[in-house]
Order: structure tokens, then sequence, then C-alpha cells
């Protein structure tokens, strides 16, 4: 009887612990595809199915969307984000595809914030101003990873971060979640929360770059719809003079449905730009709409924040070799980053971005995928 029990008792511990490596419900799955070093702790990369052959993989590094695979109007599977098949690759420089950003996603003018009396200095780029949580951002930081399971009709990881005190300039000690989650409705939800010890300033985003062809051509010829009627104006430095401009009548303009202007490709330009969405606080609404008529595919972005930067870069990106083999180009890919405005902590009209100790960060996004009629 004691060797039946202990029997039993094994193979009770060994399925608990498959299931930690590999979670399955209903046409849904989740498991460690691979992992390497990082000094004593390992990078991780999961590998999340749903019931109609979604692909879709993160990695603890810099808690990272990495790939996304969906279907064309002839059923044919490629990558429609930008990343590496390499997790090596991730630990290496690149213009942070997929990556989590924070402390605070977009720039600060002069590099630095008062916050109730007392002033924080961040570190600057050369022009002066910060961005994107300096070199040592989230988008270098290695997450934890919490947890890997599958819930009725969803595929979840979860990663969290505990960001010390003064880590960046930035005050308080911030803990820090990202969920992802793959939905048999062809969603990909980020869901993240934060809490801190002493007030800061907080503005979270995800910095994927889309291109919906299978990252075969440049995103030029993708047609796009943005749910905003302005942006936020920008002065000499690429920084919010606090006033709003009317994209009515402006190459801003996406209101409708349309491909990008030809101006998108002359020297100096593409698009780096906040919108101000059409929406209510903390509302999840409809924030952009991307279609690629050649593939059929269809990308519906929505979030629960106040603005979107919409990016789509000039740089060649022929040095990096993405997923399959897959050479990068110019205007390869655009990134629709949803997070509250640049330079909030010196506009206090804007939607602010302070948290303090009791309170909770909390913010949705979904990419959802499907195909044109």
């Amino acid at each position: 009887m004691r060797v039946i029990l202990s029997l039993l008792c094994t193979i009770v511990l060994l399925s608990g612990a498959s299931c930690r490596q590999h979670s399955t419900t209903a046409n849904l799955a989740v498991h460690k595809e691979d992992s390497i070093w990082q000094g004593d702790r390992p990078v991780e990369l999961f590998r999340m199915v749903n019931a109609h052959g979604m692909v879709v993989k993160v990695t603890n590094f810099a808690a990272s969307l990495v790939d996304v695979q969906v279907p064309d109007k002839d059923g044919s599977f490629e990558s429609v984000v930008l990343g590496f098949d390499s997790l090596q690759s991730y630990l290496g420089t690149y213009p942070k595809f997929g990556n989590t950003i924070g402390r605070y996603a977009g720039r600060i003018g002069e590099g630095e914030f008062t916050l109730d009396g007392c002033r924080y200095e961040l570190e600057k780029t050369a022009n002066g101003y910060a961005i994107h949580g300096g070199t040592r951002g989230f988008n270098r930081q290695l997450f934890h990873t919490d947890t890997a399971y599958v819930q009725r009709d969803t595929a979840v990881v979860v990663f969290s971060y505990q960001s010390p005190h003064m880590e960046g300039g930035f005050p308080g000690t911030l803990d820090v979640t990202v969920a992802y989650k793959l939905t048999n409705k062809n969603e990909v939800i980020l869901d993240y929360t934060a809490v801190t010890d002493r007030p800061t300033v907080l503005n979270l985003t995800n910095h994927s770059y889309f291109n919906l062809s299978g990252c075969q051509t440049s995103v030029v010829n993708h047609a796009y719809q943005i749910c905003a009627d302005s942006i936020t104006q920008l002065g000499v430095q690429p920084i919010p003079t606090g006033k709003l401009l009317a994209v009515a009548g402006t190459r801003y303009d996406f209101t409708h449905l349309h491909a990008a202007p030809d101006s998108i490709q002359a020297p100096g330009k593409g698009y780096d730009i906040n919108y101000k969405l059409r929406k209510l606080p903390g509302e999840l609404k409809l924030a952009a709409v991307v279609v690629d008529s050649v593939s059929g595919r269809r990308l519906r972005a929505y979030t629960t924040e106040p603005g979107m930067q919409f990016y789509i870069s000039g740089s060649d990106m022929s040095r990096y070799i993405g997923h399959g083999g897959q050479v990068y180009g110019r205007y390869y890919g655009v990134c629709l980053e949803m997070q509250h405005f640049p330079d909030s902590p010196h506009h206090p009209h804007f939607p602010t971005t302070v948290l303090r100790p009791g309170e909770v960060y909390k913010q949705r996004t979904i990419y959802q995928f499907d195909l044109i009629n």
C-alpha cells in the first residue's frame, strides 16, 4: 500500500511539473519553447497557440512580444511583427523590437521633472531630453516569469519586475507586471499593473513593429485609420509644446482609412507623433486600424490609454535578420504605442502620469487580427 501511495504521489508531482511547462485546454496551448542564460538567470521563450492556429511568442527579456503569426487570405501563416528567432539576439542592440518600455515611454523635456517640490534628473540624450527610460530602461531588463497557463478561452504568460528606487533617476520602488494573453478571438491582450512605495511618474507601452505583409515589404502601402482628431504639437525639438493641433488637412489626418502619404518617404520624414485618442479616460476603445490589402490581413488596436504614438521609421534596418531569415528594410514596421502623452510631467493639463502609494496603475491594450472581406 505504501508503495502504491508513493507511486501515486510521484505521478501527481510529475503531472504538476508538466503542467507548468505545457498547459493545454480546448485547443489552446502554452509552453516554454527555449531558454538561455544571462549570467545566473534564465532568459525564457514561451509559445502560445490558439484554436485557429495563431501563434504568439513572448520572452521575459524586456517582457517582449517576440512573434505573432497569423494567416493571410490564402491561409498562409506568417510573422506580422519584426523580431528574431534567436533569444541571444534580444540581448544585443536593435530598435526595441516588441520590448516593454518604461519607466517612461516617450520623451521628457530637459531630462528632468519636479514632483511634490522635489526635482529629479534623468539620463539625457545628446539632444538634452530623456526618452524611454534611458539606456537601462525596462527594454534592457530581465523580468521574472511568474506563471504560464490556459484558462477557458485564453492562454496567459505573466512577467514581473521590481524597479528599485531611483533606477534611471525615477523615484520609488516600482513593482510592475505585464500579462500577455492570447484568445480564440485572435486577440493579443497586454495587461499592465504597477504599484509604488513613493510618488513617481509612470508611462508604459509596448514597442512592437507591425508588418501585415508578413514582413515581406514595407508598410508604406498599408492603409491606416487612427481614432483621433488631434496630435500633441511639437516644438523645435520633438517635445510637446502643451498645445493640441488638429489633424484635419495635415499629413497626420488618418480619421478615415487610407494609405500613408507619399511624403512619408521624403528625407527626414516617416512618422513619430502622439495622437490624442477620441475616448473617455480609462475607456477601452478602438484606437487604430491597419490593413494590408495584398495579404488581406487587418489589425484592430484597442486601448485604455489616452494617447497613441504612431511611429514609422525611415531608418535602414537591413542589418537585422528577422524571423525565418527575413532581411528588413526602410519603413518596414509601424508601431502603435499605447501610452500617456510625452512630456506629461511638464504639462499639468495633460492626463496625469503620477502614481502614488496606495494607487494601482492599470492599462489594457488589445491587438486583434482578422481578414478583410
